[in-house]
């Protein structure tokens, strides 16, 4: 598992990309709150989380392990639980939370970056939280 990537994967790069093309600027792997996030809009209050989906469990891509199952599944499942607890930590913290699945990103459609503009320039304008799903 130490070759999984957890940054700068093909996804993240591909949303990162899109995002500068569109001129919108962010941070990346930012601490908040506690909770690593992929990428931060710091003035906004916005958090983008990139899930994989194997590790998180996409419900339309995921697969689960054919063997050692009894070490997988309680670890595929704790993913999705911390998934919530930070979620929800960022959002009782002020922070609108959008969560993305890989194959959002691969390529990132200009669907997904339009959500992300709405969130980000909402937050700016009304000076307050959204809860972005």
């Amino acid at each position: 598992m130490k070759r999984v990537k957890q940054k700068d994967t093909a996804a993240e790069l591909s949303l990162r990309s899109a995002l500068h093309e569109s001129g919108l600027r962010y941070r990346l792997h930012r601490r908040v709150e506690g909770v690593v996030v992929d990428v931060v809009f710091v003035a906004s209050k916005v958090a983008i989380f990139i899930d994989g989906c194997f590790w998180h469990g996409c419900p339309l891509h995921a697969t689960f392990p054919k063997s050692n199952q009894s070490y997988w599944l309680p670890k595929l499942a704790e993913n999705k639980e911390r998934d919530l607890r930070q979620s929800e930590k960022l959002r009782l913290a002020g922070w609108c939370v959008i969560r993305l699945w890989e194959h959002e990103c691969l390529p990132t459609t200009p669907k997904t970056i339009g959500r992300i503009e709405k969130a980000v320039s909402r937050w700016l304008r009304n000076k307050g939280p959204i809860h972005a799903h």
